[in-house]
């Protein structure tokens, strides 16, 4: 018998070339899902009118919010944007952005991971602040200088989780080492959002929607890079699929009951 998976929608980045706009999705995202999820990955593009948003995820089963190269336009989190807040994605946040909050109000697992966690952030209430490294007794949470994808997303400093929290249960320990690739962190937590892990230098790591009817997740840090090469990952990757799966569950029931009713 055929195996039918759920499907997982991963919002597209977009950049510009020879006067043609691409909408593109990272490979190791897509192997997180299906090596470790065990579940079926679907690029949704980005610029998509806010009112199919709702139609639109009516056909999947959870949503990963990837990682990208821009960061979130300031005017979104109330501030001036600047050198320091570039590059941006208007594309992508005309569509994530409301992508969010409609997957948390439909109670749709969720997965945010680097942009993706900055960005469930903003859309929480929350700020974010630039260039870290700056900062007083920061970290430089940027990744090493280097054309070797294994040094820069090696694991580079520790991070304490949360008691009783859904990180520590999903990884049944109170530290972890993870690596960091980025510049930009929370300045403000938004208040929908538990922290579910700190660095060092007190920036934010992890966090969890207070309240969520369903899994709804976020890391600074990348764990789908070779995920299923990674314990840690392999957790937090099954723990996402195993509610996606429980997500098709309930909507297969519901539909289901209707048809026979």
């Amino acid at each position: 018998m055929l195996k039918k998976r759920p499907l997982v929608g991963l919002p597209a980045d977009t950049y510009e070339k020879d006067g043609f706009l691409f909408h593109s999705l990272g490979d190791k995202y897509v192997r997180a899902l299906t090596d470790v999820a065990d579940v079926e990955p679907v690029m949704i593009p980005s610029f998509i009118d806010p009112s199919h948003i709702d139609g639109l995820i009516a056909h999947f089963d959870g949503v990963l919010m990837t990682g990208a190269v821009s960061n979130v336009h300031p005017p979104h989190y109330g501030e001036e944007p600047s050198a320091d807040h570039e590059p941006y994605d208007h594309h992508r946040d005309a569509t994530t952005l409301k992508l969010i909050r409609a997957v948390v109000d439909q109670g749709i697992p969720l997965f945010c991971i680097c942009r993706g966690f900055q960005e469930l952030n903003v859309v929480m209430g929350g700020t974010l602040e630039t260039e870290l490294q700056r900062g007083e007794g920061r970290l430089d949470h940027r990744a090493p200088q280097s054309h070797d994808v294994d040094v820069r997303y090696a694991p580079k400093h520790k991070i304490s989780i949360t008691q009783g929290g859904l990180l520590q249960h999903m990884l049944g320990k109170n530290e972890t080492m993870v690596n960091s690739i980025h510049r930009q962190g929370v300045k403000k937590l938004g208040a929908g959002l538990n922290v579910e892990a700190t660095a060092p230098d007190g920036i934010v790591e992890a966090v969890s929607v207070k309240g969520a009817k369903a899994f709804a997740f976020g890391t600074q840090w990348h764990p789908e890079f070779k995920a299923a090469q990674n314990p840690d990952s392999v957790k937090l990757f099954t723990a996402f699929g195993d509610a996606v799966r429980a997500h098709d569950r309930a909507r297969s029931e519901v539909h289901y009951i209707r048809r026979t009713a």
